[in-house]
């Protein structure tokens, strides 16, 4: 569902899909390509969500800002798995953050890093580019070589190959509807 709230539209351009069951409230922006996956919540009512192009945010994650303090900025060629929840804090560009992760307000996850499934990154952290991070509370563990970045521009890409597979069976299946 996208909805407004308090008079702020999503936006989203048309090459982004958004399942029908995700909700998409307020004031968020997506950027070009991106995709909002089954039972994801992006909440932008206490605060702006900013989604970069050729992002996806996966099946049942959570991305929220906290009133009056912290918006969420993402960037470009991130990939947030399955189950995540991003609150207050910002991703830079070409991030990979596994299933399960809790990214807390205040947070910057440095550009090209990867967050490792299950991990909790605290409140304030300043995770540097390009490196691992995993436990809880997250800690460093490595940095990350050029073949970890093309395995995160990977998962994005694959992404970017679903998002094209259900944006044309959602128009079919709208075509196939308008002509009953």
């Amino acid at each position: 569902m996208i909805r407004s709230y308090q008079g702020k539209l999503p936006h989203i351009p048309a090459s982004c899909y958004v399942d029908a069951s995700a909700q998409v409230i307020g004031d968020v922006v997506l950027g070009e390509n991106s995709s909002i996956w089954m039972n994801a919540v992006v909440r932008g009512d206490v605060h702006s969500i900013r989604v970069g192009a050729n992002s996806n945010i996966q099946d049942c994650s959570v991305v929220h800002g906290m009133r009056h303090r912290y918006p969420v900025v993402i960037g470009d060629w991130v990939t947030i798995g399955h189950n995540v929840t991003v609150h207050g804090c910002t991703i830079g560009d070409a991030c990979l953050i596994g299933m399960g992760v809790r990214i807390l307000n205040d947070a910057r996850i440095g550009e090209g890093s990867i967050i490792a499934a299950g991990a909790v990154i605290p409140e304030h952290t300043v995770v540097p580019p390009r490196t691992l991070w995993a436990g809880v509370p997250g800690k460093q563990r490595r940095e990350l070589s050029d073949g970890d970045r093309e395995m995160i521009l990977q998962y994005a890409k694959n992404y970017l190959d679903y998002t094209k597979i259900y944006l044309e069976e959602t128009r079919g299946a709208a075509s196939q509807s308008a002509q009953r």
